[in-house]
């Protein structure tokens, strides 16, 4: 099973975890929502997880301007 993290803005891949056993507590998942796990996080028929993120360079581009936030995507 792999974990990968992509940006939810500009589809940047952050990263992945390769790990056969890993539990939501070590993720960080529990501390989501259920409705915040629906929107972020996908699983796969092979075990996969992928994970939307929000990358650096998306992350600053919210922090200098935060009206970004209303939008679904600010990338263009």
């Amino acid at each position: 099973m792999t974990i990968y993290y992509r940006c939810r803005h500009c589809n940047h891949n952050v990263g992945s975890i390769d790990q056969h056993q890993v539990s939501t507590t070590q993720l960080g998942f529990d501390g989501l929502s259920s409705t915040e796990r629906q929107e972020m996080i996908s699983y796969e028929g092979n075990g996969d997880i992928h994970v939307k993120v929000i990358c650096e360079d998306c992350q600053e581009a919210l922090d200098r301007n935060p009206l970004f936030h209303e939008q679904e995507t600010f990338i263009q």
